[in-house]
């Protein structure tokens, strides 16, 4: 009986024995993980470096280095340095696992801020005329992190407004709305750029395309016309300065002195004369008696005609209307009498005179009337809408 219970206790101690150095071989040392990123805060787009090597296996070495970059981004490296991009702004925790040859792991996790650049919302308009203003809209930017955001606007690449020698550089409004006026057709370049002050900046180059207008140019005859009258003593002159060709096309004009009829003969000697100076031209007429019997008064003439040639009517493009007037005027061979117009009238000798020496002068001078009429074409624009 004895012998019995002894086999018995042998055999439980057996078993204790067996079922601790299970238990021994059973165990696992687990490594620490360490980690550094560098930085961890970034812009959009930049990489981050991330240094595991001073993770520690305690026991063994370390196998395996399993990264979660927390944007839906893995990877596993057997050496604990790696570096990753980041394509989308926010705050990521990037999760590192460690894991030793003795099949211990352990894990642990750095905040990586990415910051992300203003979104530019920039609109213009699809169709500017010269003279238009054209409104540059960018109040619908926004900026990921809602920060504030500076606006930065350089408005003409073909102007230096700072001075500094860069044209692609300058300052020319901060505001979200800018309302740019426009002279003259062509191409305007230029860009705006936002900073969200925590280094995140954006960039958008813009193109106005800045069109000529239409007009339809017609052309109305017009006369303009002087009446002089007064009175001029022999020896003495009378003159009178226009400029008629003011912003109309001279076509011809005609002038008529008239003196009041003398009783007694010889007639009156006048002479009327005109004077362009710009273009160099002269005119003149002397007085002739009239018939008497027709009742004529001694008279003057001058006139000329055809003095620019006849313009063409048609539709017309040009950047304003008064560009496209100056234009008219301005035509070469065709700017004849846009300067001053001097007229002179001069009273050589008031017939008869006196014979007697001391006596008074029968005939000290004469009444005289004066009508100039110039002929002259108006232009007339109208603007024409684009098709």
């Amino acid at each position: 009986m004895n012998s019995k219970r002894g086999v018995f206790l042998s055999v439980i101690l057996l078993v204790q024995l067996l079922a601790g150095c299970t238990a021994v071989l059973d165990s696992t040392t687990d490594p620490r993980a360490a980690l550094i990123a560098t930085p961890n805060e970034i812009q959009l787009g930049e990489e981050v470096t991330f240094d595991a090597r001073a993770s520690d296996a305690i026991e063994g070495v370390i196998t395996e280095f399993a990264w979660d970059f927390g944007d839906g981004t893995q990877a596993t490296t057997i050496a604990g340095f790696t570096s990753h991009q980041f394509l989308r702004s926010g705050q990521f925790n990037v999760k590192l696992t460690v894991t030793n040859d003795g099949g211990g792991s352990d894990s642990t996790t750095v905040l990586v801020r990415v910051n992300g650049a203003p979104q530019i919302n920039l609109s213009i308009p699809d169709v500017v005329r010269s003279g238009d203003i054209a409104m540059l809209d960018a109040s619908q930017t926004v900026d990921p992190e809602g920060s504030p955001m500076k606006f930065m606007w350089d408005l003409n690449f073909l102007e230096d407004s700072n001075g500094d020698g860069d044209t692609r550089n300058d300052i020319d409004s901060t505001e979200e709305v800018v309302y740019l006026p426009t002279e003259t057709s062509g191409t305007i370049l230029g860009s705006l750029t936002v900073d969200d002050g925590e280094g995140g900046v954006a960039s958008q180059p813009f193109t106005i395309e800045v069109q000529t207008r239409k007009f339809k140019v017609s052309w109305i005859q017009e006369t303009l016309e002087w009446n002089y009258d007064d009175y001029l003593a022999q020896g003495e002159t009378w003159s009178d300065n226009m400029t008629p060709g003011e912003g109309v096309r001279i076509m011809a004009y005609e002038a008529l002195l008239e003196l009041d009829q003398d009783l007694v003969f010889p007639p009156d000697n006048f002479t009327l004369s005109l004077k362009v100076t710009e273009d160099a031209y002269k005119r003149s007429a002397q007085t002739s008696p009239g018939n008497l019997t027709r009742n004529e008064t001694t008279m003057a003439e001058l006139e000329d005609s055809e003095l620019n040639p006849a313009p063409e009517e048609g539709i017309y493009d040009s950047d304003s209307a008064e560009e496209l007037l100056g234009s008219l005027l301005g035509e070469p061979g065709a700017r004849f009498g846009q300067g001053e117009w001097v007229w002179t009238i001069v009273a050589q000798n008031a017939d008869p005179d006196s014979i007697i020496p001391g006596t008074p002068d029968p005939d000290g001078g004469n009444d005289y009337t004066l009508r100039i009429v110039i002929t002259v074409l108006t232009p007339v624009l109208t603007e024409v809408a684009y098709d």
